[in-house]
């Protein structure tokens, strides 16, 4: 089995890499298992050490790394800079505050002493997707290395100089190599790591269906996992919002990494009053997005990172239409086999329609119209995902209320929905379980373990014997 670079915009193969054999992965699998009873020990002030030092090279690297991106995945390099500053960020962030986040926690009992102590588990297997090569990778390394806990990585097929890039930065912060690998795999192998007991925990973020699978081979083994999958995040948007700001907001949101995120808005649900102003204005703003060669400083959306997901993208818009949606802005492929996917909006969405049920991971906004406020809520848990979400009205107090309504793992007042290391990232319903980042993300591959000291009993004295 060949591993390809190919690079969607060209259409071109620029590197193939041979997969490793099991018994390859299975040598790297024993080294990480062995290293593990070292690293376990070390300090935290030499992993802080390290991990600040791959915090430097992240960004010394940013052009080097962008430009990969661009290459294997069409991410534009001003887009692909940004997101290696931000694993730089992540990066810094658990190197200061790794040890604080697993310090002990004394608990209150009728002990002389009791606490809960965080202890690493092992070896952690994370399974990662190709829509942001290395911050998806980031979120889950950084915390899992700084608990004491070693990573295997096995990267989406599309983006292994990516993933070797990454593998190299950690050794040379100083990381043992056996800490952190990038093994060059087919899927075909998820299974026999995860069945295999050295391994631990694993952590996935892509598909429904590759979650599921991972999830299921997991729980025969008794294996803890964290799951991250797909999202149709709700915009709401209410009659007394900015709608410029709105509508502005709405179609960078639409077109983040050109529509290929989980937590993209992806479902527009306006209040009938303002439902034509808002759609005319994120019409505007869509078509003012620049399309060009991702390696361009000016291109602002490049193509998919595929040309079968554009054409998967293109059939799923023009079932909807047949089952009665509405196209408001013509974007779309320009032909079959391309992967550039231009800015489309849906209008006219009812349930049983594919837009109204499925994910639509690129750059297709799908409008709903609500009655009143309590409708918009209705309809944006009115689907099987739940990761998250935005509430935009000019009464904050209000958007708080809805917020707390709203069936996600994050909603936004008035802003975008964007991860960060202080918070937890994660979903609910189909979108996934567990949590990355912030101090439930460096738990979540720890041993919570709880520990009891007696109080101390005296003997009883002696009796004098006379």
């Amino acid at each position: 089995m060949a591993i390809e670079s190919f690079n969607p915009y060209t259409g071109r193969v620029e590197r193939r890499f041979r997969a490793f054999s099991w018994s390859k992965t299975e040598r790297i699998l024993t080294q990480a298992h062995k290293a593990f009873s070292e690293w376990r020990t070390t300090p935290f002030e030499l992993r802080s050490r390290l991990m600040h030092r791959a915090a430097d090279l992240l960004r010394e690297r940013q052009d080097e790394l962008a430009r990969l991106m661009a290459i294997e995945m069409g991410k534009p390099v001003v887009d692909g800079r940004a997101e290696v500053q931000k694993c730089a960020l992540t990066c810094d962030y658990y190197a200061e505050h790794a040890e604080q986040f697993l310090g002990d926690e004394e608990i209150k009992t009728e002990a002389q002493h009791s606490f809960i102590s965080h202890e690493p588990i092992g070896v952690v297997l994370a399974v990662m997707p190709w829509n942001f090569p290395f911050w998806q990778v980031v979120r889950f390394a950084a915390p899992a290395l700084m608990a004491g806990n070693v990573g295997l990585l096995k990267h989406a097929s599309n983006v292994p100089q990516c993933a070797l890039a990454l593998e190299q930065i950690f050794h040379d912060a100083g990381f043992p190599p056996a800490i952190f690998r990038t093994l060059l795999i087919g899927s075909d192998l998820i299974g026999k790591l995860i069945e295999d007991d050295r391994v631990k925990a694993v952590t996935l973020t892509g598909s429904e269906p590759a979650g599921a699978q991972v999830a299921a081979t997991a729980g025969r083994e008794i294996k803890k996992t964290v799951l991250e999958l797909g999202g149709s995040d709700a915009f709401i948007v209410l009659a007394d919002a900015d709608v410029e700001l709105a509508a502005k907001t709405a179609a960078q949101a639409r077109m983040i990494n050109a529509g290929q995120s989980c937590i993209a808005a992806k479902r527009f649900i306006v209040e009938k009053g303002v439902a034509k102003e808002f759609v005319a204005k994120m019409k505007a703003h869509l078509l003012a997005f620049q399309t060009g060669d991702p390696l361009d400083e000016a291109t602002q959306y490049g193509p998919l990172a595929r040309p079968d997901l554009a054409d998967e993208l293109t059939q799923q818009v023009e079932d909807s239409v047949k089952q009665g949606a509405k196209v408001e802005l013509h974007g779309g492929q320009s032909k079959p086999g391309t992967a550039l996917f231009r800015p489309t909006i849906l209008t006219r969405v009812k349930p049983g329609q594919r837009a109204y049920e499925e994910e639509f991971f690129g750059p297709v906004a799908i409008i709903l119209e609500a009655k009143d406020a309590d409708d918009a809520i209705r309809l944006a848990n009115d689907s099987r995902f739940g990761l998250g979400g935005s509430v935009w009205t000019r009464d904050v107090r209000r958007g708080e209320q809805l917020a707390r309504r709203v069936e996600a793992g994050a909603v936004f007042v008035n802003s975008m929905v964007k991860s960060s290391p202080e918070m937890p990232f994660g979903g609910v319903k189909k979108s996934g379980y567990g949590r990355e980042l912030s101090h439930l993300g460096i738990r979540e591959f720890v041993n919570q373990k709880s520990i009891w000291v007696a109080k101390e009993t005296k003997p009883e004295a002696q009796k004098k014997v006379e």
